[in-house]
């Protein structure tokens, strides 16, 4: 087990309890499937105990699913963001030794009161990020009511925290009403996130805003295994497809090397030193998807992650840019 004395868990998922009980008056099915099978998620002395096994561990609260504006509307998600957000802030206050910052929850079915929320946040409250669901009710990241949002990170220079999101509903196959064996989760999730990325890099985010932070749940999803498949389609197919692929400052393989990526993958070093390769230690967060995806409620998770980052070949110094340094600097973390 690794010895390195602090450990960042970048992309924590939580539900305060508080919150959990409007969520079971909003939408009681969400709060039954999402929240209530992972005692940690809402249950700080469960969460704690986990916590304990590892040293130097610390947790930057991120709200757990569902998203808000998946599950209600108006003044309705507006409220439920806002709560998240205060009830995360009142637990950095109270344990700043456990919860070095937080990731703000938004109502992105009301663009303007999420870029409100997001300078409340940020100004008031002193989060060091956002969280951002891909698709936001099946609308595609680069729609332009989104631009705004984009504006603002890159005004704050704070990160933007991607996670995926689908349903069930997404069928396998067109002749099918619904998914099986859970693989609109496993497998689409991560097919959402690469979407995600490519609508970004292709939309011009980057270009418009190079200074632009995004972080990949899961660690860059498909495209570091697919790293040259992605290059021979844009960046070498491009004269023949001048139709398809916009003209870009940069080849498009630059611009999915601007993502960082966590490393919740649930171990897996040959995965990790797959991402390592592609976007570099840099750009790599430590991270377990903390407790969910595991029976053991994180525990098992957090393991298997902290084994696997400890058996890439890395040096120390690399070894604490993953597992400290570079959360610090992205967020722009006290030391």
């Amino acid at each position: 087990m690794s010895t390195h004395p602090v450990k960042i868990d970048a992309y924590s998922h939580i539900a305060p309890a508080r919150y959990k009980k409007v969520l079971e008056k909003i939408s009681p099915k969400a709060a039954a499937y999402m929240i209530d099978p992972f005692p940690p998620l809402h249950d700080l002395d469960s969460r704690f105990r986990i916590m304990d096994k590892y040293e130097g561990l610390v947790q930057v609260l991120t709200p757990a699913w569902p998203a808000v504006e998946a599950i209600a509307e108006g003044r309705k998600a507006c409220d439920l963001a806002a709560l998240v957000n205060d009830e995360m802030a009142a637990l950095v206050a109270k344990y700043p030794e456990r919860f070095p910052a937080a990731i703000g929850c938004l109502p992105m079915n009301d663009i303007d009161a999420a870029l409100r929320e997001v300078d409340r946040v940020v100004e008031e409250l002193h989060f060091r990020g956002i969280l951002m669901y891909t698709p936001i009710n099946d609308k595609p990241l680069d729609s332009p009511e989104f631009m705004p949002f984009f504006e603002k990170m890159a005004h704050y220079n704070l990160p933007i925290m991607l996670h995926p999101v689908r349903n069930n509903d997404y069928a396998d196959y067109r002749t099918e009403a619904a998914s099986k064996y859970r693989i609109h989760m496993l497998f689409g999730w991560v097919y959402e996130t690469t979407v995600a990325m490519t609508r970004l890099v292709f939309s011009g985010v980057f270009d418009r805003w190079p200074d632009l932070k995004v972080v990949t749940h899961h660690c860059g999803a498909m495209v570091p295994y697919l790293k040259e498949r992605i290059r021979n389609f844009y960046d070498v197919g491009e004269m023949r497809r001048k139709d398809e692929v916009p003209r870009m400052r940069k080849a498009p393989i630059e611009y999915y090397k601007m993502f960082y990526n966590d490393t919740a993958i649930y171990g897996n070093p040959e995965g990790l030193e797959c991402a390592r390769a592609f976007c570099g230690v840099d750009r790599l967060l430590f991270a377990a998807d903390f407790p969910l995806g595991d029976m053991e409620f994180g525990n098992r998770n957090y393991r298997q992650t902290i084994n696997a980052i400890d058996e890439m070949n890395l040096t120390d110094g690399e070894r604490r840019k993953i597992y400290e340094e570079n959360a610090r600097q992205l967020m722009r973390l006290p030391v």
